[in-house]
Formats: C-alpha cells, sequence, structure tokens
C-alpha cells in the first residue's frame, strides 16, 4: 500500500497504463476529486487529496489491482456505451437500451417480455417503457401469449428486421474500433477474462 510519503509518486494515468495498486490510488483520488469539483464542494489541490486518501486507505487490508480492473471496466463499459449511442445510435433515435431489446429478439426471434427482460439485464418495468416506444415506432409486435393471456410474446416487424440488419455491420464497426490497439489474440484474451468475471459473479 502507497504511504503519504509515496502519495506524491502515484503515476499519471495519462501517462502510464495504470493496472498497478499504486496507479489505481492514484486514479481513485483524481476521480474524488474530480468529483467534488463537479458537486461545487469544497475542494482541495490534487496533491492534498491523494494524500488524503492514501492516509485514510493506509493500514487497511485492500486489493487496489482488484480496484484498477473493476474500475477500468466500468470506464470501458460507459465509454462504449457513450460512443456507440453518439455514432450509430442517435441518427436513428434508439437508446443503448432500446438497442439491447432489439438485438434480444432479433437474435432469439419470437420471445416472452421476461425472457426479453433477463436477456438484456433490465428489469421488466424498464422493459414496458421500452417496448412501448419501439412498439409505437413500428418496429416490434406485441401479443398476447396462445395459451397464457397474462403473458406477452415480442417480435420484430419487416421494419424492425430491416432496421436490425442495416445497422448492426455499423454497430459492429465500432465494436472494431474500440478495441482496435489489441490484436486479435490480446482481444482474445480480453473476452475470455471478462466471460471469467461475469461467470464468476453469476454463479456459472
Amino acid at each position: 500500500m502507497a504511504s503519504t510519503e509515496g502519495s506524491s509518486h502515484l503515476c499519471d494515468p495519462s501517462r502510464c497504463p495504470c493496472d498497478d495498486a499504486e496507479c489505481a490510488l492514484g486514479r481513485y483520488a483524481r476521480a474524488t476529486a474530480a468529483a467534488a469539483d463537479r458537486q461545487g464542494l469544497d475542494t482541495r489541490t490534487l496533491a492534498a487529496t491523494e494524500q488524503a486518501v492514501a492516509e485514510r486507505l493506509q493500514g487497511l487490508a485492500l486489493n487496489m489491482s482488484a480496484t484498477a480492473a473493476i474500475s477500468n471496466i466500468y470506464r470501458a463499459a460507459n465509454a462504449v456505451r457513450n460512443h456507440v449511442e453518439r455514432t450509430v445510435l442517435a441518427p436513428h433515435d434508439l437508446t443503448w437500451t432500446g438497442w439491447v431489446v432489439l438485438w434480444v429478439i432479433w437474435i432469439w426471434g419470437r420471445i416472452e417480455t421476461r425472457h426479453v427482460a433477463a436477456e438484456a439485464g433490465i428489469s421488466k418495468g424498464t422493459l414496458t417503457g421500452v417496448q412501448k416506444t419501439l412498439a409505437s415506432r413500428g418496429l416490434v409486435n406485441r401479443v398476447v401469449h396462445p395459451d397464457d393471456a397474462r403473458r406477452v410474446l415480442l417480435s420484430l416487424t419487416p421494419h424492425g428486421e430491416s432496421l436490425m440488419a442495416e445497422l448492426f455491420p455499423r454497430f459492429n464497426a465500432e465494436e472494431a474500433f474500440a478495441v482496435g490497439a489489441l490484436d486479435d489474440a490480446a482481444q482474445l484474451q480480453l473476452a475470455r477474462s471478462l466471460r471469467a468475471v461475469v461467470h464468476r459473479l453469476e454463479g456459472g
């Protein structure tokens, strides 16, 4: 763990991979300072913030490498989402959540709403609003299950099918751009590493 004396030597995330414990601590300090500034709180210098964080955490049994990994997963996920929404989805007035719902239905065909929500990782309440919006735009059909009136099936309209066929190649091109700094082997290793995280958390 970095000491208060070492806090002034924490590496700058703009000049290093930021994948070790000291750099993770530095990034944590910077995020704390930035959050305070955005909220209009009484702010301190970055050096003072780094020292305060180091003092607060010193002596605790922490795994800062894990902090760095999770922080980067979160930051990368948000960066990808924001980039794709801006470049691919916004011109078609689609949100990320709307896109994911369309993707699930496109892949599985006619599917129950409860399964769409589970696959998309959203609540049933959120899905209700999203599918109403998509249906109003002529992208999704909503029908009552023939065997149980309490269940609802969703499917894509011809317009929805056409839109997904048009947009997915563009979406994939932005996926390729996002990981373009990595070679094929590194991309595969990244996918495997993230799958291991998901597998562990989902109890698979």
